[in-house]
């Protein structure tokens, strides 16, 4: 691979919208009218927290591909995967270590299923090194603006500046 810049372009821009529920909470919504509810942690509640979104993130995005792959051969019998991580902080300030994707996977019995188990390792692979977005993103450390915008602008005016402004 060569490192060029990226094209981006209205089609290639992912965004949600975040909109304050209550103390503690707030509602994520995706373009396609998706909900999300986010917590603190801070409570007894059912809701995600940031930190175990990006979990879900990476094992969400590593299924979608390593079944995208598999069932050409076969469909999974079951399936099951555990994202993990441990949140330290230290002289880079808040972040997680160690993080690991496991996945438990069954294929039926016979030469579809068998070509789906012997593809396993590759395509964990090639998520790993170029197929899933989230961790390729967390590998790879993409910087991150945070920025403020005033009250009646459009909140995803920023997304459009070149960058460096």
């Amino acid at each position: 691979m060569t490192d060029t810049t990226p094209v981006t372009g209205p089609d290639t821009l992912r965004a949600i919208d975040l909109h304050k529920l209550g103390e503690d909470r707030w509602q994520a919504t995706n373009r396609r009218g998706g909900h999300l509810a986010v917590g603190s942690g801070t409570r007894d509640d059912p809701d995600f927290t940031p930190v175990e979104l990006l979990l879900v993130a990476l094992a969400g995005c590593g299924a979608v591909d390593l079944e995208l792959i598999t069932r050409k051969r076969a469909e999974f019998e079951s399936f099951r995967a555990r994202a993990e991580g441990h949140k330290v902080r230290d002289g880079s300030g808040n972040h997680l270590v160690d993080l690991r994707v496991t996945f438990e996977v069954t294929f039926p019995e016979g030469e579809a299923g068998d070509a789906a188990r012997a593809v396993v390792p590759r395509t964990l692979d090639q998520i790993r090194d170029r197929l899933c977005t989230v961790g390729r993103t967390v590998a790879l450390g993409e910087p991150v603006a945070y920025v403020e915008s005033a009250v009646g602008e459009p909140v995803d005016a920023g997304l459009h500046a070149p960058s460096g402004t």
